[in-house]
């Protein structure tokens, strides 16, 4: 990873929309078809002279039992109504929108019809908490309705029992009754009926009269003026639907309006790029959409970030008014250079903006993509050359550049010591994981059965039950004895058991990660023999990656998992509630179904994500203390084990093709790619070879050696030793230097005879000068060819060779060799 300059001469790669601007085009058709009311300027009450509105709201159903409830009242709507009949307007609405008390959130607003009162007499110490009174009496009347952002900044303790008083009572009987009868705390009910009274302050109506588009301009609201209050900011939507507010077709969830944005169209796909060349930007949709029809979104994503984001809108940038797919060299090698790195801004030390620069992981995917596109088009213009022919240029990209010959090794290797890392321990995972759900259960009863402020039994008197009055009434906490830390164990056992179910359903199965978060209670069916009658449960896995639907056998073991998760989901009806479900890879929303994990969050039914799947994980991991070969801690991800699954099947004699079929692979070679090789494995793999090779020769090959041949293998190597070093020879072959042992590449020179060597080589030496002053040209070659000989057993020497270390292998010996 390299650091670069402050200020980079590449201008960043920016979209050419900003993300709230595809929210808003992602979402525009559903918030067409759900719109909210529009504001009225005028409606009858708020037309009203003040007397009329005054004996409105001083008479039943705006009349409450106490004396002075009602004298408040009184004097509260009464100063009101003079001060907003000071401000100029027709309506009461167009008064209270002039005087600019929704400038002021919160409380702030009363200082301005205190300040008008103190300018005509002196206000009373009780002004400030009629003024509030009054305006409550003002909006639930409806001779008011306030702003949303505004109403949003204040507590509204009294609004939704005034409203359920005054305005619709029938409508909040049965929000009461929906409450009641849901297993929620009371505080999450107030809630709710106090954003759907908010509704009817600024909207008006009833609860019938609220729609879709009513809920989603109060969502947009709350997320504008950043109210807190987490899945409470939603729950009032699900229980308007639960009444039967809402059309039949209305989505499940309104987290579909804006917290999951669906799918781009092609054109926007390629339009988050600033593409200068029209003609390449319409060829680029042309070819994506002639790709689309074999494509899920996720690749036609993937494709349109490479071809417009990463190859064409960098080679413009690279080559400014360039109109042609025809690459010139330079600029080709260029895009390439630039491709193979990532760049990101980052902040350093000194708190100074850098840009760092690192390798691309991913750069030959990229490249053959970018290849693809080249030769598709040559391809197609073989049948459309009017539509494609004029795009056909030599490709830029060589085979060479693409091979993946060495990176798949690679990866083949990692994957494989990934898999003999974590198979071994996986017992070790699931009987933490069984424990700690077993034992999270187990203080969770005892909790329930504790009185708040007792200490917990069981828990050797480090728990105790916490005293929580404004917690959610379904929920257990406890307090640590020595830290006073609180501790939810209505969420730590629900963790424990979903980890300990995502566990045994992933091992049992090898499923993908999105086939298990697609689960349902209908992918559990079965199956009658023919022959013995006898019914064998099975496992039903929707089409995902290769869009291939497949069955599963489900084992006791699978069997208990399942149940264990059908028995609670089941809710008092008996039947698994039905949870909508995000795709995350085809960015839509598919309808409500009895998922198999899912999980309540206030009174909505939410599926698994990814990443609430790997969080459980890396929770039930963190419980087991296990490390991996640096001393790091060991990580499971969710496709580990799919590879554990397919190791442990085929080492287990299941035949690779059956293996194909369960993980539903195309190819087998998918299959033997997830199969991690261990060394014993090579090892029998080998021994059974020799068997195999063994049976088909002839078996005087093998036959027992008679003694005299035994002795004579024996006494070849008593005799290997030579008077310079030992001889390397095989057995019963002939030496081909005739006992030259100097010249010999078998020879393994002894360092005891160094000095015999030297004096060998010196003697060479000699004999050769000897023979070229005598003139013994023949005897000269061979003297040369010695003299090498010598020598390179003197430099074997010298690089250690020769030299006997002795070196624990780790081979196992017999009890007769200690």
């Amino acid at each position: 990873m390299t650091v670069l300059a402050k200020h980079s001469t590449r201008p960043p790669l920016q979209a050419a929309s900003s993300t709230a601007e595809q929210a808003r085009a992602r979402n525009s058709v559903l918030r067409e078809r759900f719109a909210p009311r529009a504001a009225e300027a005028w409606w009858p009450t708020t037309a009203q002279p003040a007397e009329r509105v005054l004996q409105q709201l001083t008479a039943p159903p705006f009349l409450p039992t106490s004396n002075g409830t009602r004298a408040g009242r009184r004097r509260g709507v009464t100063r009101l109504l003079s001060w907003l009949a000071s401000l100029p307007g027709d309506t009461w609405q167009q008064r209270w929108a002039g005087s600019g008390a929704e400038n002021h959130p919160g409380k702030a607003w009363v200082e301005l019809p205190l300040q008008w009162l103190r300018e005509r007499r002196s206000t009373a110490a009780y002004d400030r908490d009629d003024l509030t009174t009054g305006l409550l009496m003002l909006i639930c009347g409806d001779v008011i309705r306030p702003g949303l952002d505004w109403m949003l900044t204040r507590t509204h303790r009294y609004l939704a029992t005034v409203m359920a008083e005054t305005r619709d009572p029938d409508g909040f009987a049965r929000l009461a009754q929906l409450a009641a009868s849901q297993p929620h705390s009371a505080q999450a009910a107030q809630i709710a009926a106090t954003r759907i009274a908010t509704l009817l302050a600024c909207k008006g109506g009833l609860i019938q009269d609220i729609t879709v588009g009513d809920c989603v301009e109060l969502f947009d609201a709350q997320r504008r003026v950043h109210v807190r209050g987490g899945q409470h900011k939603v729950d009032f939507y699900l229980r308007l639907r639960a009444l039967g507010t809402f059309p039949e077709d209305a989505p499940a969830t309104i987290r579909a309006f804006g917290q999951a944005l669906g799918q781009l169209s092609i054109e926007e796909l390629v339009d988050r790029y600033p593409l200068q060349c029209r003609p390449i930007r319409d060829l680029l949709v042309d070819y994506l959409r002639e790709r689309q029809p074999s494509l899920d979104f996720a690749s036609l994503d993937a494709v349109s970030r490479t071809l417009a984001g990463l190859f064409w809108a960098r080679v413009e940038t690279l080559s400014p008014g360039i109109d042609t797919l025809l690459l010139p060299p330079p600029l080709a090698r260029a895009w390439k250079e630039e491709l193979s790195t990532k760049r990101h801004t980052t902040t350093g030390p000194d708190g100074a903006t850098v840009e760092v620069v690192s390798a691309r992981l991913n750069a030959k995917d990229e490249l053959m993509r970018v290849r693809a596109f080249y030769l598709d088009l040559a391809h197609w213009a073989a049948e459309e050359p009017a539509r494609w022919g004029p795009w056909v240029v030599p490709c830029p990209i060589s085979d060479e550049e693409i091979r993946k010959v060495k990176e798949r090794k690679h990866r083949k290797a990692r994957m494989d010591q990934r898999t003999r890392e974590r198979l071994p321990v996986l017992p070790v995972l699931v009987n933490t994981a069984s424990r700690r759900r077993l034992a999270a259960a187990d203080l969770l009863r005892a909790a329930q059965a504790t009185e708040p402020g007792m200490v917990i039994p069981g828990s050797e008197g480090s728990l105790r039950r916490a005293l929580t009055p404004k917690a959610a009434g379904h929920l257990v906490w406890a307090e640590e004895a020595s830290t006073g830390r609180r501790r939810n164990l209505s969420f730590e056992e629900e963790d424990a058991f979903w980890a300990f179910a995502a566990v045994e359903v992933l091992r049992l199965t090898g499923i993908r990660n999105e086939e298990l978060l697609e689960l349902t209670h209908h992918s559990i069916t079965q199956h009658r023999l023919p022959t013995t009658g006898e019914v064998v449960p099975l496992l039903q896995i929707a089409p995902s990656k290769t869009d291939t639907e497949r069955l599963l056998l489900v084992d006791p073991e699978l069997a208990d998992a399942l149940s264990l998760i059908v028995r609670r989901l089941r809710g008092p009806s008996g039947v698994i509630p039905l949870a909508p479900f995000y795709d995350v890879r085809e960015k839509v929303w598919n309808p409500p179904m009895p998922l198999l994990f899912q999980r309540r969050i206030g009174t909505e039914h939410r599926a698994f994500t990814p990443t609430f799947l790997r969080t459980l994980l890396i929770d039930a991991i963190a419980e087991t203390g296990l490390t991996d070969a640096a001393g790091e801690p060991l990580t499971f991800s969710p496709h580990d084990f799919r590879r554990i699954f397919v190791t442990d099947a085929i080492m287990n004699g299941l035949p690779p093709h059956i293996a194909q079929i369960i993980c539903g692979h195309k190819s087998i070679d998918t299959t033997m790619g997830y199969k991690a090789v261990y060394p014993a494995e090579t090892i029998e793999a080998h021994r059974a070879f020799i068997a195999r090779r063994r049976a088909a020769r002839p078996s005087e090959e093998y036959r027992t050696p008679t003694e005299q041949e035994w002795d004579e293998f024996l006494g070849h190597f008593e005799k290997r030793k030579v008077s310079i070093g030992t001889c390397a020879r095989a057995f019963s072959t002939p030496c081909v230097h005739e006992h030259a042992c100097v010249r010999c590449s078998l020879l393994r020179p002894d360092p005891a005879q160094r000095a015999r060597l030297e004096e060998i080589r010196d003697n060479l030496i000699a004999r050769i000068a000897e023979a070229e002053r005598e003139g013994w040209l023949g005897e000269v070659e061979g003297l040369k060819v010695s003299l090498a000989g010598a020598g390179e057993k003197l430099r074997q020497l010298d690089r250690g060779h020769g030299q006997h270390t002795a070196v624990d292998l780790g081979i196992p010996t017999t009890r007769g060799d200690r």
